[in-house]
């Protein structure tokens, strides 16, 4: 290389030096997560309800186990492995990632080998003179993060990353807790269906007594009759209740990924009881709800593309550089000394008009900013709506269940008393009916307290983030290696 173009060199790398010393000026907002004032510092719903332990709050995950059915557990356990809404949510996190990638590339130079023969023709004193041009040559650009638009970039890219992870770790707590409510509710409907085949069986019996007793002129038609429709209507709702089982059945079939034709669960009343579930301040929900976490990250994507707008508005720096062969005297003398060219230098790019498309990307940015900015700080009074919700509903559960429980043992000795008593000739059948149709009413009220307590813990679960942690999201939104991410992402 001679001296001239080294010179020529030399003078260029100060001021590429000097502009690209400028990255440390990134332009736009760095990101402070949005503040909400007014917060409670405890739930309204707990009142004498003892808070949780710190140490109670590190969950596992599988908070599904606090049940304590090996059932429901295997069935949670195939969702991750099955269950197509978190395929799909899986994927969408797979192509977040590849963004981040992709974003990430812009910090290096882009190389491209080239290599090509041209022939070219032309007429010189009335002659005809073809000439082949063979070139080869190595091409780099790269263009300078002078203003932090790549960083930007690449932040808004990995935030999105991290949403996304949010939004993969909230389908599953979702699938998790419809699971779980529908396996719950399936083994209230079992109980349900024990009840009401023992409730027929007992009817059966009242209706063959009453038969006896008319044959033997004890008692009047009427009591046969009122028997026989007793029975009979206890009959259809054993029929009915099938109904909902078997959809329930299709519904957790759908959920763990298998078709409806070929999936079943043996009948099995419900063993579990409503468990105690743990419970943290309320700032405690912006670290452990997946779909809050999500809306926060795209907050944080929000305001980088702001900085990504606003790049826009300076100058681009691009250093280019080209070394190769090239010749006219064939292919064999094209790797040849005198045949080499190269050329090296930088570009400055500036708009100078652009009729406010510049101005307008801003404003969008910054839209978008605030928009992100609602939805994040809506998330989060949803949050300790959906946990209120469900602590008030555990809550006054529990004493209905109490009071209910009361009713139905009162409920049973009524039966008794009454059924004696028409054995002994002392009241109608009338009040036999009466008292049993109380019975079985106040059977069914209690179970159906017992799923609303159960569909209480499962949401009131599901609220408070299921043990899942903000955590997750940052480590799975910082994963470069696809291997590692392959590895991570179900």
């Amino acid at each position: 290389m001679s001296k001239h173009k080294i010179n020529r060199i030399l003078l260029l790398t100060p001021l590429v030096a000097v502009l690209a010393s400028l990255g440390a000026c990134t332009v736009g907002p760095d990101y402070v997560r949005p503040q909400m004032a007014g917060l409670p510092q405890g739930f309204k719903e707990m009142q004498d309800w003892k808070p949780a332990q710190p140490q109670e709050l590190a969950m596992n995950g599988k908070w599904w186990e606090m049940f304590n059915d090996p059932e429901l557990n295997a069935l949670i356990a195939q969702i991750d492995i099955s269950n197509q809404n978190l395929a799909e949510s899986a994927a969408s996190f797979r192509k977040a990632m590849a963004l981040v990638q992709t974003a990430r590339a812009e910090y290096s130079p882009s190389v491209g080998l080239s290599a090509g023969k041209t022939r070219s023709g032309s007429i010189v004193n009335g002659a005809s003179q073809v000439k082949d041009t063979y070139t080869t040559s190595l091409t780099a650009t790269w263009e300078l993060d002078v203003w932090g638009r790549v960083q930007r970039n690449v932040e808004a890219n990995e935030a999105s990353a991290q949403a996304s992870a949010a939004d993969l770790a909230a389908t599953r707590l979702s699938a998790q807790a419809l699971l779980a409510q529908d396996y719950l509710q399936l083994r209230v409907l079992d109980s349900q269906q024990r009840l009401l085949d023992d409730t027929v069986v007992a009817y059966q019996r009242s209706y063959d007594l009453t038969q006896n007793q008319y044959a033997a002129g004890i008692v009047a038609k009427s009591d046969v009759i009122q028997a026989q429709t007793q029975l009979k209507t206890a009959q259809a709702s054993a029929l009915d209740n099938g109904v909902t089982r078997a959809q329930l059945e299709h519904a957790i079939a759908l959920l763990v990924g298998q078709p409806a034709s070929a999936f079943s669960i043996k009948s099995m009343p419900l063993a579990a009881v409503a468990p105690p579930i743990p419970t943290g301040i309320p700032s405690m929900l912006l670290e452990r709800r997946p779909d809050v976490a999500s809306a926060e990250r795209l907050v944080a994507a929000a305001n980088a593309n702001i900085g990504v707008a606003q790049a826009a508005y300076y100058p681009s720096l691009t250093l280019s550089a080209s070394g190769g062969y090239q010749s006219t005297n064939g292919i064999a003398n094209l790797l040849s000394l005198p045949s080499r060219v190269w050329s090296l230098g930088p570009s400055l790019s500036q708009v100078v008009f652009d009729g406010g498309a510049l101005r307008a990307a801003t404003k969008q940015a910054v839209a978008s900013y605030d928009l992100a900015a609602a939805t994040y700080k809506q998330a989060v009074l949803t949050a300790f709506q959906e946990v209120e919700d469900n602590l008030v509903a555990l809550r006054i559960l529990e004493q209905e269940a109490a009071v209910q429980n009361e009713a139905l043992q009162s409920a049973r000795q009524a039966v008794t008393l009454i059924t004696n008593q028409y054995k002994a000739g002392t009241v109608s059948y009338t009040s036999v009916v009466t008292a049993q149709a109380t019975a079985l009413s106040s059977e069914i009220s209690a179970l159906t307290i017992l799923n609303r307590r159960m569909a209480a813990s499962v949401l009131l679960t599901k609220a408070l983030g299921g043990g899942w942690s903000e955590q997750n999201v940052m480590d799975m939104g910082r994963l470069n290696d696809q291997a590692e991410l392959s590895k991570k992402a179900p």
